[in-house]
């Protein structure tokens, strides 16, 4: 079954990873992402970047475009993962890998 792991984070979390307390993000996304191409669970990855993100509004004929990502909100999604794993289980276990996890949530869907 396959699992989106979509990567919440503030602008604390970030401060957090930028002041060196953990490993390097890109070495802990590095490692795991070499860990599931040789056990053929991922998919697919990539990072967010809330710079060019927008936010899209329809109302009859309307359309709104304003700069995103914040919808009244503090965090945003960073980036995701696709995981193609037996279980829930086994997708939350990798989603608690990721050094994200360790300041912000990040939430495990399943792909239908």
């Amino acid at each position: 079954m396959r699992y989106m792991l979509m990567i919440h984070l503030t602008d604390e979390g970030i401060a957090e990873l930028e002041r060196g307390e953990h490993p390097t993000i890109m070495d802990v996304h590095e490692q795991l992402q070499r860990e599931l191409k040789a056990s053929g669970e991922l998919v697919d990855t990539h990072e967010l970047l809330p710079d060019d993100a927008k936010i899209v509004r329809a109302t009859g004929s309307d359309v709104l475009v304003t700069d995103g990502p914040f919808t009244e909100s503090k965090e945003w999604i960073a980036g995701y993962y696709i995981v193609d794993c037996a279980s829930m289980d086994r997708a939350t276990e990798i989603a608690g890998r990721l050094i994200e996890a360790q300041m912000s949530p990040v939430e495990v869907r399943v792909i239908r």
